[in-house]
């Protein structure tokens, strides 16, 4: 089972699920617990590879529904029936999976750095991501992807909190990751029509220039999606802007509890 940590409010309290993006971990909302916590029970989660879930491993054919069940078996261990999940970069995928998957398990979905829809940037570099993945060290891609991704001065504490969890992960675990990303566009379309009834926000940061424009067209297709956009921010929007990524969340929560 995977690694996880709860902090709870008391029994009658909504449950939120926190989950983080590749190279990532638990924690990566270091800056969401005390505030979440005066309010809703928290479940902290690390993805299968990496922080301390570092024993799992990858059977052939191994997905992102694999994933999301990995996270179900946690809130049936602890016999979480319902929650509101929280996911960032990566793990919006992961959260969204949820939704479609378990629908009546996932209250609303928040998205922070939503990964939706690719334009044809992301597909060249993932392509030649893939294309070299098996040839140098994963941390040098891991790193030209994070400066590509969040290329700002102001960027810099989350551009370090995700490589210095990344250093804990290991290079099998990297390699299947990214090899998920390569029939990925057909998924991610599916998953914005599976998930429509979901109550859903996006939180996105101004400066995620390769990650917004399908987030708005999305959400301008579905009247059930939301989207925020929070100025000077980058993608790890969480720890870039955390007081207004919280409020956000947690007053989109709040209307659907």
């Amino acid at each position: 089972m995977l690694y996880y940590k709860t902090y709870i409010k008391d029994e009658t309290a909504p449950w939120v699920t926190f989950i983080h993006g590749i190279g990532g971990s638990s924690t990566i909302w270091f800056k969401q617990i005390r505030y979440f916590r005066r309010h809703f029970n928290i479940l902290l989660v690390d993805l299968r590879g990496h922080g301390k879930s570092v024993e799992d491993q990858w059977k052939k054919g191994d997905s992102f529904n694999h994933l999301a069940t990995e996270v179900i078996e946690v809130c049936d261990y602890l016999d979480i029936q319902e929650t509101h999940v929280i996911g960032m970069s990566l793990g919006t995928i992961v959260a969204q999976t949820l939704a479609d998957v378990y629908p009546e398990r996932v209250k609303s979905l928040v998205l922070g750095g939503a990964i939706i829809g690719l334009d044809i940037r992301t597909k060249f570099l993932l392509f030649i991501g893939r294309s070299i993945k098996r040839l140098v060290p994963f941390m040098f891609l891991y790193n030209l992807f994070a400066y590509i991704i969040m290329p700002r001065k102001a960027h810099e504490e989350s551009r370090l909190a995700f490589v210095n969890e990344a250093k804990k992960m290991s290079q099998k675990h990297f390699i299947k990751y990214f090899s998920l990303t390569r029939l990925i566009e057909p998924y991610l379309n599916h998953l914005q029509v599976s998930t429509k009834q979901i109550p859903t926000i996006f939180i996105m940061g101004a400066e995620d220039y390769l990650f917004i424009p399908p987030v708005k067209k999305v959400a301008e297709e579905n009247s059930n999606f939301k989207v925020e956009i929070i100025e000077d921010c980058g993608h790890v929007c969480n720890i870039d802007q955390p007081e207004r990524f919280n409020e956000l969340s947690s007053q989109f929560i709040m209307q659907h509890a």
